[in-house]
């Protein structure tokens, strides 16, 4: 059946606050980081939204009300990090520096797989916002004529690679210092990192959400310089 966004007034909001309930069982059963909840909740809604052949217009009417929860989100990441103020200011010169080479990697590997993969000018400028926060990344693509959707898409892609790859990666590269877990979480995957970096510790939370902030600053500034290269 074919759906009118009037038919689901709060549909699409209830079936994905439901399939992240749904993902957060799941973790907490098997303790795997491949559970991801908020990647179980994807799957959830998409073979829903095709079982019952639901239009995904309908759907993004009706779930709408959710994304109006990412601003305040964001803002919220500040009190962790207030929290940690005295530790911000110790390491704020190794903040910096770790927080510009997040940026300015993520930067360079977007333009390197470019040349290899061909990508035109308008689809290599879409990837380039894609290790930061929804809210900066849109506006960033937008600016430099690339695709939203794709770029949200991406975005969505690197949060829940980062979140279950963090842990594993920071042991693989014996990263044991709270500040450095942080950042670079933050700096990689974002709010979805940053979600992450809270389980691990306080620390972390705070300094992936300072990531997220200056990371997002720092795009705004090196997207437009690298939009040249292609």
């Amino acid at each position: 059946m074919n759906s009118t966004a009037g038919d689901f007034l709060f549909f699409g909001a209830v079936i994905s606050l439901l399939g992240y309930e749904l993902g957060l069982r799941i973790k907490k059963r098997l303790k795997l980081p491949v559970f991801n909840p908020l990647l179980i909740s994807i799957a959830i809604v998409m073979v829903f939204l095709s079982v019952f052949r639901i239009d995904y217009s309908s759907y993004l009417v009706s779930a709408r009300y959710i994304s109006y929860l990412l601003t305040p989100a964001t803002v919220s990441l500040a009190v962790p990090l207030y929290r940690q103020f005295e530790l911000l200011k110790k390491h704020s010169g190794a903040i910096a520096a770790g927080t510009l080479t997040g940026v300015l990697t993520t930067m360079v590997t977007v333009l390197l797989l470019s040349l290899i993969f061909g990508l035109n000018h308008q689809e290599y400028v879409t990837f380039l916002p894609k290790s930061i926060t929804t809210a900066i990344a849109m506006g960033i693509t937008e600016e430099m004529k690339g695709f939203v959707t794709i770029t949200v898409a991406s975005i969505v892609v690197t949060g829940i690679q980062g979140s279950i790859i963090a842990e594993t990666v920071c042991r693989i590269f014996k990263i044991t210092e709270p500040v450095a877990r942080g950042l670079a979480i933050g700096a990689s995957a974002h709010a979805m990192g940053t979600a992450k970096a809270m389980e691990i510790g306080e620390i972390e939370g705070a300094m992936s959400g300072l990531a997220i902030a200056t990371s997002g600053l720092c795009t705004v500034v090196f997207a437009s310089i690298f939009a040249n290269f292609i």
